[in-house]
């Protein structure tokens, strides 16, 4: 029996296919005309209402798939504003469907319609089953004639029973007394973390809940936040993406999941009832109510900059099939092709209104609906391309700074893209907070003993005001980090010159060649105490600079206890233990992990190394409480031109006023605080520091030194006397006491 889709001309059905039911088969569904918003699938009680936006179809159907895989069609001949929709009654959750869209096949024209592919909700809340990888049939034309296809190339090949299938859910869930933490910038400690790689191999967690939400939020993994003392964790990739299909050949998988097709449904492999459609969303919300009743916000990194479908050679899914030329941003000399500022084929067009509901959309229902905290956007500076160069007052910031909803939580924007000009560190507008690519690199430069100004130190360690100070924002829009998912993990940033990625199967041509990184003299593993004692000293003098720093500190996941990838710094395909954390580190690491939760309570208890403006750094009169800031060479001399200037100086003391705060918290009271000098040697040699005449302290005491191996110090240390700082650490002096003055 012929297959009972249209084929468009020039192509014939295939015999092999399934036979769908045919639409006068959907008569048994009351249907009523229904709303073009919401769009996706929304079920109210009683039935479902389906709306569909394309610009360019000239007919859609709306297919209901059985759990034999048969499907029933039901056009939707109701249109409003280019949404095709209509409600069925009795309707319910856990509804498989899909969507077949007619319309011109002209790839020259930038057009892809092909109803021959069952396409996914790109408004769909739940998906269920797996693609096929691979198969002819989710690619419209075979890859080779994909620039130049047309219609009379179409293969015809039917992709249900193919791909995946969206799922019809139940909103409902009990949310029982949960509430936002809301916690100010100034007081947040974020550590990034992958649902998989932080439970896959923990020994506590049990085996049936490793690597899904539950097994996120089960009380073994909470206790070690809470211990940490970090106040928000950062998902990598949850919403639904694809397992890249060449990778799927190689036996690899998108560990990372910068591969999203479904922008408001959370990735069905984290669930652990993937037999049962739409687990995943209860399953998420169960784990967001576990991390908030415990004071923790969750921050996803999300991916509006590109779609899963990749290049002219990529399948058919979803947005591709739908609307091409709507949603994604095409080649103006060749419509045929895709502009990429992501290094992914694709570039979501960010310049298109529906495009543009699609993510705030989704923004708002991840905040409404799934009680999220913030979003990281992956590589914002695409969101920010209304023609060709970067432009930081485009529609979809203007969205955001009016939207009620979007504008009041964590916003984080990773600063650059791959396109020309895309490095837009610092150029964000008020309400965002940065990935603060500079600071990364000036405290990798620092401790590895690169040739550098000290001027660019003290910047990044005050909340780089050059970046942040004359847009209206605080210290807090700098989000410090010095490792990310993206590169060395902290252990392999102080074990390895160079990458390696031989397991990637790509012959060590992928993943970022110059890491500002130092092996401490061998490259890898190695069983020479000195180096192994230089590289545990290292990890904790760069954790100190980051955790005492002005701004917003970003952990990655496992650098508290040495997490290490081998040398492997760009595992986006390693679903393995070489990406894993591996949890019996936190035993033979103890120490590293102790002196991290050293460190991150040194913060947290005192506001003068979390300010929530930045200094004033006024001339020095000393003993004065307007001095709140003031920088000392190893002398005790107060820092001159040439001293900052210098390129080989690698040693300095900062001396921090906490009677010189000067700004109230957040209820209105004074903020006041304990008195600190922090000195910083990152030279080869030891170097003995003078402290500060007697208008300074008359006594500093101890408070942490990175040359020990837990951060230890009993130091105590009386006015102009001398203190001997061992060679690449860090020791922090609380001062004992002030002296009145007068």
């Amino acid at each position: 029996m012929q297959n009972a889709v249209n084929i468009p001309s020039g192509t014939s059905s295939t015999p092999d296919l399934p036979t769908p039911e045919p639409t006068t088969a959907a008569a048994a569904v009351q249907r009523w005309p229904g709303t073009a918003y919401p769009l996706g699938a929304t079920y109210d009680g009683a039935g479902t209402n389906f709306s569909l936006f394309s610009e360019v179809a000239t007919r859609v159907e709306l297919c209901l798939v059985a759990d034999d895989g048969t499907e029933r069609r039901i056009e939707l001949d109701e249109v409003d504003g280019y949404c095709w929709h209509a409600y069925l009654l009795g309707i319910e959750p856990g509804q498989k469907y899909g969507f077949r869209v007619y319309g011109p096949f002209d790839p020259a024209a930038g057009h892809r319609c092909d109803p021959t592919k069952l396409l996914l909700d790109p408004y769909g809340k739940a998906f269920h089953g797996t693609f096929d990888a691979g198969h002819p049939s989710l690619f419209s034309t075979p890859p080779e004639l994909a620039a130049t296809a047309t219609a009379d190339d179409l293969t015809g090949l039917d992709s249900l029973g193919h791909t995946m299938l969206s799922v019809v859910i139940n909103p409902y869930f009990d949310w029982q007394n949960d509430r936002a933490p809301r916690r100010p910038y100034n007081e947040t400690i974020i550590y990034e973390a992958h649902v998989k790689g932080m439970t896959a191999a923990h020994p506590d967690v049990p085996e049936e809940l490793r690597g899904t939400y539950a097994g996120l939020a089960h009380p073994a993994i909470i206790d070690h936040l809470k211990s940490l003392g970090v106040t928000a964790i950062e998902l990598m990739p949850v919403h639904q993406f694809l397992q890249d299909f060449v990778l799927r050949e190689q036996g690899l998988r998108n560990y990372w999941g910068y591969n999203t097709f479904g922008y408001l449904a959370p990735h069905d492999e984290y669930t652990a009832r993937r037999d049962q459609p739409s687990s995943a969303v209860t399953e998420f919300k169960a784990m967001v109510r576990a991390f908030h009743a415990e004071g923790i916000e969750v921050i996803l990194d999300v991916v509006y900059n590109h779609t899963a479908e990749g290049n002219h050679l990529g399948p058919t899914l979803n947005f591709r099939g739908i609307d091409n030329a709507a949603y994604y941003r095409l080649a103006e000399d060749n419509p045929a092709l895709y502009k990429d500022y992501t290094g992914t084929g694709n570039s979501l067009n960010g310049r298109h209104p529906h495009t543009l509901q699609l993510i705030m959309d989704s923004l708002r229902y991840w905040v409404t609906e799934m009680h999220v905290d913030g979003f990281r956007f992956d590589l914002a500076s695409t969101l920010a391309r209304e023609l060709h160069d970067v432009d930081r007052l485009s529609a979809f910031f203007d969205l955001v700074q009016q939207d009620p909803i979007v504008s009041q939580v964590k916003l984080i924007a990773e600063p650059w893209d791959v396109g020309e000009g895309g490095y837009q560190v610092g150029n964000f507008p008020p309400l965002w907070t940065e990935w603060n690519g500079k600071y990364r690199d000036t405290m990798r430069d620092y401790w590895r003993g690169e040739p550098a100004t000290l001027g660019e130190f003290a910047s990044r360690l005050t909340g780089s005001s050059d970046l942040y100070g004359t847009t209206g924002r605080r210290p807090s829009a700098s989000i410090n980090f010095v490792t990310a998912h993206d590169g060395f993990p902290l252990a392999d940033l102080v074990s390895y010159n160079e990458k390696h990625n031989m397991a990637n199967g790509e012959d060590n041509r992928d993943g970022e060649s110059h890491n500002r990184s130092w092996n401490c003299g061998v490259e890898g593993p190695t069983d020479d105490p000195e180096i192994l004692a230089l590289r545990a000293r290292q990890q904790r003098n760069i954790l100190t600079t980051l955790l005492l720093s002005q701004g917003t500190p970003m952990i990655a996941h496992g650098d508290e206890f040495g997490r290490t990838q081998g040398g492997n710094n760009n595992v986006y395909c390693q679903d393995s233990p070489i990406s894993w954390m591996d949890w019996s580190l936190a035993q033979s690491n103890s120490d590293l992990l102790d002196f991290t939760r050293r460190v991150i309570a040194l913060r947290t208890e005192h506001p003068v190394f979390r300010r929530r403006r930045f200094f004033k750094g006024r001339p020095i009169r000393w003993g004065e409480p307007e001095v709140d800031i003031a920088w000392l060479t190893p002398a005790g001399e107060e820092m001159t031109a040439a001293d900052w200037d210098s390129g080989f100086g690698k040693s300095l003391a900062v001396f921090l006023n906490g009677d010189g705060i000067a700004e109230p918290d957040l209820r209105g009271r004074k903020v006041t605080d304990d008195t600190f000098l922090i000195c910083f040697n990152a030279h080869y040699d030891e170097i003995d520091y003078t402290m500060p005449p007697q208008n300074y302290g008359a006594e500093w005491i101890g408070e942490l030194d990175t040359s020990d191996a837990v951060g230890a110090s009993t130091v105590t240390v009386g006015a102009g006397g001398r203190l001997t700082v061992a060679a690449r650490s860090v020791v922090v002096l609380r001062r004992q006491e002030r002296v009145p003055q007068g």
